[in-house]
């Protein structure tokens, strides 16, 4: 079975005392990550409850383009700024990945509003 369409779902536990340096950081991302292969579904950060989990969503059409994307984000000078911000300031603790394959049919799939 080939897959089409992949998300990597990034969950980040941060600082909670840098929340603001991360939106810093994942802002930078909407700049970067387009430029550099991916499409940046979003990024989330904490609103009630647990207030140092943040998330992040990235789609890629295959494994090769995660790679291209890859190759190419390492010379990126911007992401590699980002990377560095991120870790001079220690404002991500943890960091993990996971790989979805997308259910097509129910992507971006909006409320039908009747009159």
């Amino acid at each position: 079975m080939s897959l089409t369409s992949l998300t990597c779902f990034i969950r980040y536990q941060i600082d909670p005392f840098q929340r603001e340096a991360f939106r810093h950081y994942a802002e930078a991302w909407g700049r970067i990550i387009p430029r550099c292969g991916g499409n940046l579904i979003g990024y989330f950060l904490p609103h009630e409850g647990s207030n140092d989990v943040a998330w992040g969503l990235i789609g890629f059409d295959s494994l090769a383009g995660y790679e291209r994307y890859r190759a190419t984000l390492k010379t990126d000078p911007e992401g590699c700024a980002n990377f560095e911000f991120a870790q001079a300031r220690r404002l991500i603790l943890r960091e993990e990945r996971t790989w979805l394959e997308d259910v097509a049919s129910t992507l971006n799939l909006t409320r039908e509003l009747t009159p």
